[in-house]
């Protein structure tokens, strides 16, 4: 009997439309229950820079649809972050068969570690960075300045905080990444802290306002996070294989 040799590559394809079809209904279903709560999730996310105008300043809507299509795009970014860890484990349950046991091991607790990271670093932002930047902002207009920040232009400046704090924080699953694959060790990065040291400073420089103190509430966290990963690393280095002397 003939076997096809076509159908193990449309077997993965219906595999992976199956799973792309599970990951589009997890976003639309979380869409779905946010969306008529969307202008409140703006005024949540706002709630950091609304707190620190002066007073008779407000934001405005410099386009027609603003008021309507801005909540409704922040609704669609946070349906989305809210979505990933049931995203991340449909590529998991696709990638999973072709991996070994111990890949397996590796990967599974990488991938839920990476999400609470990832929302730690958000949280981060929003808790901790927000309030003193937005404070740093508006304490610096000169006078006769009156703010008003288009509700579109500041969304898209918290979204990129958000995501750069949220990447920042995954430097723990970049290091055992890259300690698994044999890219460097945990030696090989201890000797190199004084150089990520003065790089998570500049870091902090090029993603805060320009003052000590916020950058180092960034520098601080980032460099902390790198020696949990070097701790983490030692689990998931690749050991060094022992030469065998044979015996004349």
């Amino acid at each position: 009997m003939s076997i096809d040799p076509a159908k193990p590559f449309i077997s993965h394809l219906i595999e992976l439309r199956k799973r792309l079809l599970y990951c589009l209904i997890t976003l639309l279903i979380v869409f779905l229950a946010l969306v008529y709560f969307a202008n409140d999730i703006y005024q949540l996310v706002s709630a950091p820079l609304i707190k620190q105008l002066p007073a008779g300043a407000s934001m405005i809507a410099t386009d027609v649809a603003s008021p309507f299509l801005t909540p409704i795009k922040l609704t669609i970014m946070v349906s989305l972050l809210l979505s990933a860890p049931l995203i991340l484990y449909q590529i998991w349950a696709f990638i999973a068969p072709a991996l070994y046991q111990h890949e397996r091991r590796l990967m599974l607790p990488l991938l839920a570690s990476s999400s609470l990271l990832f929302y730690m670093g958000m949280a981060f932002a929003y808790f901790i960075v927000f309030p003193l930047a937005f404070g740093f902002f508006t304490q610096t207009a000169p006078a006769g300045v009156l703010i008003a920040t288009d509700i579109n232009h500041y969304l898209d400046f918290v979204m990129a905080l958000f995501i750069a704090f949220g990447v920042s924080f995954e430097i723990p699953v970049a290091i055992i990444l890259l300690c698994w694959c044999g890219v460097t060790t945990p030696d090989d990065l201890k000797k190199k802290r004084p150089y990520v040291l003065v790089g998570v400073f500049i870091i902090g420089m090029l993603l805060t306002p320009p003052d000590i103190f916020s950058q180092t509430l960034l520098a601080i966290p980032m460099y902390l996070l790198f020696e949990v990963g070097i701790l983490s690393a030692h689990f998931y280095a690749k050991k060094p294989r022992t030469k065998q002397v044979s015996k004349p």
